[in-house]
């Protein structure tokens, strides 16, 4: 007897006979028993949605798979998003640390030892798994001090959903969030009073930020951590499809989709942070211009998949509403991208904090009329993240 499935109802016992549906180019020919939750967590990361399902050659019966589905709900209720947040958060501050630590060898000149940065990668992508819009939002929360330790660790985050989203098995995807970790593992060899300089670099400054390139890869050549694919993503990072990029001025099809992925997570996540140079910009208008200001550098189509991987208003974005409240984005909405869910903390008028308030506004007759950036509300949005948003959930 056959059945169709959603993957989130397969469980260990259940025979798979085919895959039915899935994301991603990589097609998957699935036939077996499901030997455990590891099973499933793989068939997940490889983009396998839904699954027809043999019960006459399953070792669970029908009524055993409505209980277990039955226990599974229950004990996901019992898990709220912030246990999640909580999980992440804690995640991301020892990320932190560790990556800290790195920069450290790096500074001095020791022999680097990548082995707790590639844990540390595992551990991303399981956060990932369980939910990205965790580890998501806290990539949002930016302290301008630490922009090089941040923007690593947020490019490793920022791979690993991306690359989860575009349905790639799950060793690659660790690949790549190891390489967001060392992409600018060079920048950690730089004079700081260039890394740090408010005005336009000269011509001269400009030449020694670009060799952060080839110095990174000498340095992580020295690991036995390392492979093509990380090498692949270190070295094209800064490349542009028309040739305008740096060390080696690669284009089009030189430029792996690897490094093509790299570039914009890269350039996003700067966009996104504050520089002493310029201001950060808003989510929703950095995806926009990766859209309208870097048509011939950035691979569009991947630039499109990377908006539909965050939606049109990335969680942890802060929007404004047509009923005049200021609300983040809390949970996108795949079917609907302009009607996620948001948490409502603040009204415009009366320039007043209000009590957090969830909507789902697909639900309700309201809208985002944009988003909007904190300092044009005099806000202290990294506080209000820390101190209300992620207890409130």
């Amino acid at each position: 007897m056959f059945e169709t499935i959603a993957i989130d109802e397969l469980l260990p016992g259940m025979f798979v006979n085919q895959v039915l549906k899935q994301t991603g180019t990589l097609k998957i020919k699935t036939q077996g028993l499901v030997k455990s939750e590891k099973s499933i967590a793989l068939l997940k990361s490889k983009g396998i949605l839904e699954l027809e399902i043999d019960l006459s050659r399953s070792k669970i019966s029908e009524d055993e798979a409505k209980e277990e589905s039955v226990k599974e709900n229950k004990v996901k209720k019992r898990q709220p998003d912030s246990q999640t947040f909580d999980r992440a958060s804690n995640l991301y501050q020892q990320a932190k640390e560790i990556q800290k630590d790195y920069q450290m060898m790096v500074q001095t000149g020791q022999r680097i030892d990548l082995e707790p940065l590639r844990d540390m990668s595992l551990d991303i992508i399981d956060s990932v798994f369980e939910n990205s819009n965790a580890l998501c939002c806290l990539s949002l929360i930016k302290n301008a001090d630490e922009y090089l330790l941040e923007h690593s660790l947020n490019c490793s985050i920022l791979m690993a959903v991306f690359a989860k989203h575009l349905g790639f098995d799950k060793e690659l995807i660790e690949e790549l969030s190891l390489a967001g970790l060392l992409m600018d593992t060079g920048m950690a060899t730089l004079p700081s009073d260039i890394l740090s300089k408010a005005g336009p670099l000269t011509k001269q400054e400009r030449s020694i930020v670009n060799t952060h390139v080839d110095i990174g890869l000498e340095i992580i050549e020295q690991s036995d951590e390392t492979s093509d694919n990380i090498m692949n993503v270190v070295a094209s990072h800064h490349e542009r499809l028309d040739g305008s990029g740096y060390p080696e001025g690669k284009s089009n099809d030189e430029i792996s989709i690897y490094g093509r992925m790299a570039a914009i997570v890269d350039t996003y996540d700067a966009l996104t942070s504050n520089r002493p140079y310029r201001s950060a910009l808003n989510p929703t208008a950095a995806l926009k211009q990766l859209l309208s200001q870097y048509t011939g550098k950035l691979d569009q189509s991947l630039v499109q998949q990377f908006i539909k991987c965050l939606g049109v208003h990335p969680v942890g974005s802060l929007v404004k509403t047509t009923s005049g409240k200021l609300a983040i984005v809390v949970t996108a909405n795949k079917e609907d991208p302009l009607k996620p869910k948001i948490m409502t903390f603040y009204h415009i008028k009366s320039a007043a904090f209000s009590e957090t308030k969830m909507v789902d506004l697909k639900h309700i007759d309201e809208e985002i009329e944009s988003s909007v950036r904190p300092e044009e509300f005099k806000l202290n949005l990294n506080k209000f993240f820390r101190d209300v948003f992620l207890g409130a959930l």
